[in-house]
């Protein structure tokens, strides 16, 4: 588990940055592999969500999979697919900020992300076999999803191209390697970075598991980085895992069946490969680095990291009270 480092432009002492990290240096330097029990203590005791949503079943076919790494305009793309139809089609933001369910299917994609990557399967069900995730594992998660981009897709794309052989799968890119990293390094690395996120998951339920899966799981391990050190994996991995990542679905996927794409390309080769026709308003573009992810920020800011902050507060009140009525009736 990395410590987060504090990001260059923040307003934070050199004082308190030391001392932060002496204080929390305990927990930061314990660098827990992904299925050590302690992690399923938490999981399971302190962080358990008190209402977790049901389990989802397939409501109707999987139909498109658009498998590209994060920053490829995934979210573009999802407004594109809803366009054209495809409702509901899943994004990464629905694993933290799901409409009916918030956090609460995030400890599902750890539970994969585990099966993927340790090949834990504790817990299994009937007819679960080691390292294979099927179509019905992921319904339970998006079953009420006719397409999926992002987290989901890139981290699970071989698994979910095997789940739903009927599905088309799009390889959506950037031709621009070196605006797609520095996206990466705005984002992924941003939040990965930052003391306010990373504390107020140890105090909010929802917020331990937005980070839980995200920070300790889907980017770390997609990236190669099992310490959780983003900036290093961005700086050091990113581009040979895109290109191996591409590779991989090439090999996997019929050509047939496969459409590369770049964000840049707009609607004719993808409304083309999916057989609609055409729209007639201009292809969208958001969650751009200063526009919707900034927007999603300060919607974790209002959610989590405020309402940690004030457990914080709470809890700190609650125990100086305690010391006082203590000191003058006990002593």
């Amino acid at each position: 588990m990395a410590t987060p480092k504090t990001n260059t432009t923040t307003t934070t002492t050199p004082l308190l940055k030391r001392t932060l990290t002496l204080l929390l240096s305990p927990l930061t330097d314990l660098h827990l592999s992904l299925h050590n029990p302690l992690w399923t203590f938490l999981e399971t005791t302190l962080y358990a969500l008190p209402h977790p949503p049901p389990r989802r079943k397939r409501t109707a076919p999987m139909r498109v999979i658009c498998v590209g790494l994060p920053r490829t305009g995934t979210e573009s793309l999802q407004q594109a697919l809803l366009a054209l139809g495809y409702s509901h089609t899943y994004h990464g933001w629905d694993i933290v900020y799901d409409e009916s369910g918030g956090a609460g299917y995030a400890p599902g994609w750890v539970r994969l992300a585990r099966k993927k990557w340790c090949n834990d399967i504790s817990g299994k069900g009937e007819g679960e076999v080691e390292g294979v995730i099927t179509a019905a594992e992921f319904d339970e998660l998006l079953g009420h999803s006719v397409a999926v981009t992002d987290a989901a897709a890139s981290v699970f794309a071989a698994e979910m191209v095997a789940a739903y052989p009927e599905a088309k799968v799009v390889l959506n890119m950037r031709r621009d390697v070196d605006a797609w990293e520095r996206s990466l390094r705005k984002t992924l690395v941003h939040a990965n970075q930052s003391w306010g996120f990373w504390i107020a998951s140890w105090l909010d339920k929802e917020c331990f598991w937005a980070w839980h899966v995200y920070e300790r799981f889907l980017w770390p391990l997609l990236f190669r980085a099992p310490d959780g050190d983003m900036a290093r994996a961005i700086e050091g991995n990113a581009r040979w895992v895109q290109r191996e990542h591409c590779n991989m679905i090439r090999g996997l996927v019929p050509k047939e069946r496969l459409l590369e794409w770049y964000i840049e390309d707009g609607w004719e080769p993808l409304c083309k490969f999916l057989g609609k026709p055409v729209p007639n308003v201009e292809f969208p573009h958001v969650n751009t680095a200063t526009g919707g992810w900034k927007a999603r920020e300060e919607q974790c800011n209002k959610r989590w990291v405020e309402r940690a902050f004030l457990n914080l507060i709470l809890l700190f009140t609650g125990l100086i009270i305690s010391i006082i009525v203590a000191r003058r009736y006990l002593f």
